[in-house]
């Protein structure tokens, strides 16, 4: 499973640890189910979105919870929002921070030209 993902077999037993994943095993060997993979392509790509591991967590339960996965759809959105919100704020950020840069950049050249 680990070649299948792209991660290491210590990102999965770390996501083990935390009870996000429950293998089976066979003597030492662990068995990954079909849920199991299903679950950690959702943590890789909550992961890569940049949401906590409590929130991906949250979606885990909520999506076991509710047959229907209203409450987790829910829950996403909302979560998403925040998330495009914390997003645009640092974006902002950096585009004051490089105007700021190529204006200080553009002082010192011509210091240096003259």
């Amino acid at each position: 499973m680990s070649q299948a993902l792209g991660v290491s077999a210590r990102t999965l037993r770390f996501y083990e640890d935390k009870g996000l994943i429950e293998p089976c095993r066979i003597g030492t060997t662990r068995v990954y189910t079909r849920r199991d993979v299903a679950r950690m392509q959702l943590i890789l790509r909550g992961k890569r979105l940049g949401f906590s591991l409590r929130d991906i967590e949250e979606f885990l339960d909520l999506y076991d919870a509710d047959p229907q996965h209203v409450e987790q759809m829910r829950a996403l959105a909302e979560r998403c929002r925040q998330r495009i919100d914390d997003l645009q704020q640092q974006q902002d950020a950096i585009a004051q921070t490089l105007a700021e840069l190529e204006k200080i950049e553009a002082q010192a050249l011509e210091r240096i030209a003259s």
